[in-house]
């Protein structure tokens, strides 16, 4: 059991530095807002990085082995006059180049000198509009850009800092200097023994420069004095006055080596020279070599904080135990598909707001407003803390946005149908109020809680777009309740204050569903029949035609092809199956003109040379079609490894919602019965949502696939199917908390509660319907079959919420009357 601990741990710290080499290898590439999120139960690291078009460099950024070397190091005091040489030689070839333009320009249009220097150097948006801030740019190339690491002497003069920081440099300036360092001119005067490095990080927040170390190779052919390779352990640790450091021990022959470079470095007492961590040729620390250093341990302090202590002995170990990376699973949208897939997420849910918005007050008058205006303080909560989390919205989050606002009204919902019925009792409106936020309480945290166990499924078993979704989800049901809850209540008790008239309908909607006796325990049967029905059509489809698994359930490759004009499908079919030598899968992509394909060719084959022989075939099948040229705007490849475990850890998350859900109403209602019959309408829902799926693939003009997406849909509507079924199960236990009701008849309490609570949960369900239609059909291609899961899926929950899972209870009690759901009798103290 040790050894197994042992492994874990060492498995886990092997992620945790891939994860910090990974992360500082993104900072340096320049991109802006990258995401990178270790998926926990997993040793996959999820990457976004949004703006870049050069996929082979971020295949080599991410799946380099991590190169780390200790360096000898050159003093300041050496390097300078190489500097001054660097700056010098600068000068000259820039002031020959301007005369040079000069020259050449007297017969071309007339340009500033500043945008002559910008154009030489390449520094634009650089160079102040100064006359003199350009001559000193023209005169001081270099210096200019890189303040050199000077302070105070012992004599109050300016002079050289010893040690091995060359000089500083603004980020925004590093790439300039860069481009002056890999000149050729200046690499001609720079020796092969001098290596020039940045650090890992900036100075400070406040100070944003990066410090330039100058690096002394140990061997003939310019290589460091030891590699990372040596290194036994090394922890985050405190010295004896507490202070953060950094200890370290090697193997045998790095404890030799080290031995002789640290005698090497501390030989001059007045003069200790440092050495140089380097991971993938950034420097992560340089400290001062005290004394010889015989064994191989070692101690390295500085002006630390815990987390950089932890961060160094992490980047130390990696040369120990190598975490390498490889790409399992890929995905790149063009810029065209990704422009798209925003405007039409940014559309649905201005739409669907506004929907949600003129609903509400269209029904509940005064009222609506009310919920509206915490329906608009919900979404920037919801904004706020996903800005604050760093959170990058996803298209699925988008989505997560878009229901929320239709669900964020479903508190407001329960709390005013329970107010009008207070009303209806002759009730004053602020006793109204009081009463309506009391009893709808109940009902409002079981439905929310259920809703957000399936979130956090989602949030623990899913990946990618599928966590933004959940995390949006999340947040949304703890603003909403919040917004809902408190601020509803605030502004009415202002109102009250105010003596303000505060009305919950109009004429019309007044009396909506009001003294409604539907028979539906009575006609349970039917409802029984249309769903076993259902059920076995479902099953039927399920076996025997089965699911158009998605790439990312089954592996393989997936692209958008964007034709200049319509396409022939079963022609553009024809030529990929030659191309291939297999059977490939082609569909239209939101037009006739956009098709989506998807190949297994090289299937097992994960490289980059295998990703180049497919989309050559792909090419070489595209081209056959005359006079339309093409464009790949997306990409999707997926190993069958990580196919096969997402597939399993959806099996999972669906089989872990329902029984969760189940375990959840058993401790709520104490009653096994209220369990089973809600377990029993999700598996119902299930299982007709999922052969609708297999009924209308390839029936539909657009793609139904067994994905992600699909299991997050589904679990999003047993979440808020229970969410329905919750609220009448709540009405059921207090009709049968009602001294005397025990004795009435199970069906009679079993369709008061029924319609009692539908015109909630029809409203519910209409504004939940109507943002989902809208993002249905305005949300874009890419999340189309997502919304359409969604969409079918409520509906399918209201209807067993209302028709199958009530009655269920009522069908598996014993007893002939009601006593055997009613709440259990709590001991009181007299």
């Amino acid at each position: 059991m040790q050894v197994l601990n042992f492994l874990k741990l060492e498995s886990e710290s092997a992620i945790d530095r891939s994860f910090n080499i990974l992360r500082t290898r993104i900072d340096k590439f320049g991109v802006a807002s990258p995401n990178i999120q270790k998926q926990q139960g997993t040793n996959r690291i999820l990457i976004e990085l949004p703006g870049v078009t050069d996929e082979d460099r971020v295949r080599k950024l991410l799946q380099g082995s991590a190169k780390l070397e200790f360096w000898e190091t050159y003093d300041n005091l050496e390097i300078f006059p190489l500097l001054e040489n660097i700056n010098t030689t600068l000068a000259s070839t820039l002031k020959n180049k301007t005369e040079a333009v000069t020259d050449t320009a007297k017969n071309a249009e007339q340009k500033s000198d500043e945008g002559q220097l910008a154009a030489l150097i390449g520094k634009k948006d650089s160079l102040s509009k100064d006359t003199s801030a350009i001559e000193e740019m023209q005169n001081n190339p270099l210096f200019s850009v890189m303040q050199p690491a000077v302070g105070l002497g012992e004599n109050g003069q300016t002079a050289l800092r010893p040690g091995p920081v060359i000089g500083y440099v603004a980020l925004k300036d590093t790439a300039l200097v860069n481009s002056y360092l890999q000149s050729p001119i200046v690499k001609s005067i720079i020796p092969a023994n001098v290596k020039l490095a940045w650090s890992v990080k900036v100075i400070s927040k406040q100070d944003k420069r990066f410090e330039l170390f100058a690096l002394k190779p140990s061997t003939s052919d310019g290589e460091a004095a030891l590699t990372g390779s040596v290194i036994a352990d090394a922890r985050a640790d405190f010295d004896q006055r507490g202070n953060p450091q950094v200890g370290m021990s090697m193997n045998t022959e790095g404890a030799r080596e080290w031995r002789r470079i640290t005698a090497a470095a501390s030989a001059d007492p007045n003069n200790k020279k440092s050495i140089a961590i380097v991971l993938d040729n950034v420097v992560y620390s340089a400290p001062t070599v005290q004394d010889e250093i015989p064994n191989g341990n070692s101690s390295i302090s500085g002006n630390f904080q815990i987390e950089d202590t932890k961060d160094l002995a992490n980047v130390l170990k990696a040369g120990r135990l190598p975490a390498p990376a490889k790409i399992v699973e890929e995905a790149i949208i063009g810029p065209t598909l990704g422009q798209a897939a925003i405007d039409a997420g940014i559309n649905s849910s201005i739409i669907g707001f506004a929907i949600v918005l003129v609903f509400m007050i269209f029904y509940y008058n005064r009222a609506g407003i009310v919920a509206n205006i915490a329906v608009v303080f919900n979404v920037f909560f919801i904004m706020g803390i996903l800005a604050s989390l760093g959170a990058v919205l996803t298209l699925p989050g988008i989505a997560g946005i878009v229901l929320t606002m239709g669900t964020a009204v479903d508190a407001n919902v329960l709390i005013y149908e329970r107010i009008r019925e207070e009303l209806r009792l002759g009730k004053s409106m602020r006793q109204a109020l009081a009463d309506g936020y009391k009893h709808a309480m109940p009902s409002i945290l079981d439905s929310q809680i259920t809703t957000f166990l399936v979130g956090l499924i989602l949030f623990i078993f899913g990946s990618g777009p599928i966590v933004g979704f959940a995390t949006t989800l999340m947040i949304g049901i703890i603003t909403s309740l919040f917004t809902s809850i408190f601020i509803s209540r605030i502004i009415f008790e202002w109102m009250l204050e105010k003596d303000w008239k505060i009305t919950l309908s109009y004429p019309w909607s007044s009396h909506t569903f009001l003294n409604s006796n539907f028979q539906f325990f009575k006609n349970r049967k039917i409802s029984y029949t249309i769903s076993t029905i259902a059920i076995v059509i479902s099953l039927i489809f399920i076996f025997t035609k089965g699911f158009n698994l998605g790439v990312d359930f089954k592996g393989g490759r997936t692209y958008v092809a964007d034709f200049e004009n319509s396409v022939n499908l079963e022609e553009v079919r024809g030529y990929l199956n030659d191309a291939f030598g297999e059977d490939t899968e082609v569909k239209t992509f939101g037009g006739d003109d956009k098709l989506r394909i998807t190949t297994s060719f090289l299937i097992d084959e994960t490289s980059d040379a295998a990703d180049q022989e497919v989309l050559v075939k792909l090419n070489e099948g595209l081209d056959h079609v005359q006079n339309n040229p093409h464009e790949i705007v997306s990409s999707q490849k997926v190993g069958p490894t990580i196919a096969n475990d997402i597939k399993i850890s959806a099996i999972y998350s669906t089989i872990f919602a329902i029984i969760g859900i189940g375990i959840y109403i058993l401790i709520r209602f104490h009653k096994w019965q209220y369990s089973m019959g809600s377990a029993l309408a999700l598996l119902h829902d299930a299982i007709i949502l999922l052969g609708i799926f297999s009924i209308f693939d390839g029936l539909l003009p657009f793609a139904l696939d067994m994905n992600q997406h699909f299991i997050a849909a589904l679990l999003t509507v047993i979440g808020y199917s229970i969410n329905d079924t919750v609220v009448v199960f709540d009405r059921i236990r207090e009709y049968l908390g009602i001294p005397g009701s025990s004795k009435k008849d199970k069906g009679e309490v079993i369709n008061e509660a029924i319609n009692s609570t539908l015109s909630r949960t029809i409203i519910t369900s209409l504004t939940v319907i109507f943002v989902m239609g809208i993002l249905f059909f305005f949300g874009g291609e890419v999340i189309r079959a997502f919304s359409f899961a969604i969409l079918i899926g409520l509906i399918i929950g209201t209807y067993s919420s209302i028709f199958i899972a009530a009655p269920i209870v009522a069908d598996l009690s014993t007893a002939d009357d009601a006593e055997q759901l009613a709440p259990k009798p709590r001991a009181v103290k007299v």
